[in-house]
């Protein structure tokens, strides 16, 4: 059934006593803080003129107006009106509700990580494409690092630095890395020879060609590899309020620890504009082409956009200067939506209480025990063996090798118990995420509106930070398996709409013309020729479903549930890496077993259409 107690090696202890020896015979804490402490001054400088943290250089923060009409002109300047719109919104919005400090102490670390990330995530994805070696060395630990949850990073960053802002830059920017590595590499290798040729036909050194060539060639790749970046700096940022880390996300911790929904909505929501925002501007960015101004026009036609701003900027300034409400909106003068939120969600809650209730011990009952019950009793040796078989099914020898040493990992590991009860939540929020979605978008790929309404829907919903789910099923549910596992399935249903959308659109229109002349029904047509065409693409879907649901049951151990993710919160708790790091690893290797699995699955898919 399981291996004896004795079996498992001692790889927490293992680790601890690596980590001590980097920590304490080598030095190395000392140089973290060292660097932590350089991170600390910056943000500390952003925080100063954001928010006036009285620190160095000791300037008069700027007026809360100057800031919101700064952004809107960017956002002018980068995606039209709509883009400034909502850029001027959303910080009127954080001020106007008296959000100010907590989202700027929020946003100073963002801006201080991000830039840290995309630097050293650039440096390492030009290093991995120069040579081979770095490439093959960095490929396996960004497939793991993009495979730990996120307070596998948060552990060993308390250890070596400490808590606050700067242990969450510093957990940020190793979270942030992996995924600008990754475009930058595939950007480089997509340059074509032709432009590299004619660089070196022009003379230039390879420094030159790096700088002149092959990057400004691999710009798109290079500025999507910046959104993601800003994404994830600002997802992690908000959940590094677990390691002391003040601003929305503590704010947010502590009211959802109190169950105080209507301010957590507000919260919400202002997370949620910053993410969109966030978004919708690196998005631009990425999407904007090189101008270059005719050397004809003179100097204000030429600058037209930085003219208005500082106009604005000063206005905005002079106002300040005469009515202070619009340099600090106080909390007198802060409006509040907390009430009339709380009200229409007592009310939307007791309406709701005799279905939830009902749902919630019906799922608890008769699905969700006797399903954990029976991922529980299936023997460590017949699990593996199915995984080694499926393995092999599907990719052959190596393919099963592979999940064989996942699994493995898993049973010496100590924590197969808590992985299954992890298995069996994803397993039940996919399969509710896939009733949900699937159909969704069978309907939305029929008409091309209905189907850009959808992408366009999904986009939005995909930079929410995961915090941000735990409100609504906290709200429906309670403190329960079930809200956890309601917020797991909402999370993970994105991809599988977004993905199964794009499939469905992609398949060609002779075909589709050639099972409509072969006399098939709408059904007929979409079960043997749509869903067999898309099923490459939707596969891809549920892979990154997988992954979703995954980091999202280890947060939505916040509210209760028994498995890994518990058990890393402790292990963050008592600062104890090698527990949390083995854990971490048990979440990689069921994410990694996934992706072995859904690979296979897509290969046949892909020969199959």
């Amino acid at each position: 059934m399981r291996p004896p107690e004795a079996t498992p090696p001692p790889l927490a202890d293992w680790l601890n006593a690596a980590f001590a020896v980097l920590r304490d015979d080598l030095g190395l804490m000392t140089l973290t803080r060292a660097a932590a402490n350089g991170l600390e001054t910056v943000i500390d400088a952003l925080a100063n003129v954001l928010y006036g943290k009285r620190r160095w250089p000791g300037l008069d923060p700027l007026p809360w107006s100057v800031v919101a009409v700064s952004v809107a002109c960017l956002g002018h300047a980068l995606g039209g009106w709509r883009l400034a719109l909502l850029g001027g919104f959303t910080f009127v919005w954080i001020a106007g509700l008296g959000q100010w400090k907590l989202a700027m102490e929020t946003l100073s670390v963002v801006l201080t990580a991000a830039p840290a990330a995309v630097a050293l995530g650039l440096a390492l994805g030009v290093a991995a494409w120069r040579r081979r070696s770095v490439e093959a060395a960095l490929t396996p630990l960004l497939n793991v690092a993009q495979s730990l949850p996120h307070f596998a990073y948060m552990i060993p960053v308390v250890v070596f630095v400490g808590v606050g802002p700067k242990a969450g830059a510093v957990a940020t920017i190793i979270f942030a890395t992996p995924p600008m590595v990754r475009m930058t590499l595939l950007g480089l290798k997509a340059v074509p020879v032709e432009i590299v040729e004619a660089g070196r036909m022009a003379g230039a050194t390879e420094w030159q060609l790096l700088r002149r060539v092959r990057l400004p060639t691999a710009r798109d790749a290079l500025l999507l590899g910046v959104n993601q970046v800003a994404m994830q700096s600002l997802a992690m940022v908000v959940l590094a309020s677990f390691i002391g880390m003040p601003g929305l996300g503590q704010r947010l911790l502590q009211l959802l620890q109190a169950l105080r929904i209507g301010q957590s909505i507000e919260i919400g929501v202002t997370i949620v504009l910053l993410a969109v925002l966030l978004d919708r501007l690196t998005r631009a960015w990425a999407g904007r082409r090189p101008a270059h101004a005719e050397a004809t026009r003179g100097w204000a036609a030429r600058n037209r956009a930085w003219l208005a701003w500082a106009a604005l900027a000063s206005l905005a300034w002079a106002l300040a200067s005469a009515f202070p409400i619009m340099a600090e909106v106080g909390r007198r003068d802060a409006l509040s939506l907390a009430d009339p939120l709380d009200a229409g969600v007592d009310r939307l809650v007791a309406a709701l209480d005799p279905y939830t209730f009902a749902l919630r011990g019906f799922l608890t009952g008769v699905v969700l025990t006797p399903m954990r019950d029976a991922f529980l009793a299936v023997p460590t040796s017949a699990a593996l063996a199915l995984m080694a078989g499926v393995g092999w099914r599907l990719g052959g020898a190596r393919a099963g090798l592979t999940l064989l040493a996942y699994g493995a990992f898993i049973a010496l590991s100590g924590w197969w118990d808590r992985s299954m009860i992890t298995l069996y939540m994803v397993s039940f929020a996919l399969v509710v995420a896939a009733c949900v979605s699937l159909p969704l978008a069978v309907l939305a790929a029929r008409g091309p509106r209905r189907a850009n309404a959808a992408l366009a829907l999904c986009d939005t919903v995909q930079t929410f930070p995961s915090f941000i789910y735990l409100i609504p099923v906290i709200m429906l549910f309670g403190v329960t398996d079930v809200a956890a596992i309601a917020a797991v399935s909402i999370l993970a249903a994105v991809p599988m709409l977004r993905y199964t959308v794009e499939g469905l659109r992609g398949a060609p229109p002779a075909l589709l013309e050639a099972a409509d002349m072969a006399g098939a029904t709408r059904w007929r047509r979409l079960w043997a020729v749509e869903v067999p065409l898309a099923a490459p693409t939707m596969l891809v879907g549920l892979n990154q479903a997988v992954m979703f649901a995954l980091f999202m049951v280890i947060i939505a151990a916040f509210i209760g549930t028994q498995d890994l993710g518990q058990e890393m919160q402790r292990a963050l708790s008592a600062s104890d890496v090698g527990k949390g790091l083995v854990l971490g690893l048990c979440v990689a290797a069921i994410g990694m077993s996934a992706d072995v699995v859904i690979g296979g699955l897509r290969a046949r898919a892909t020969r199959g259409a």
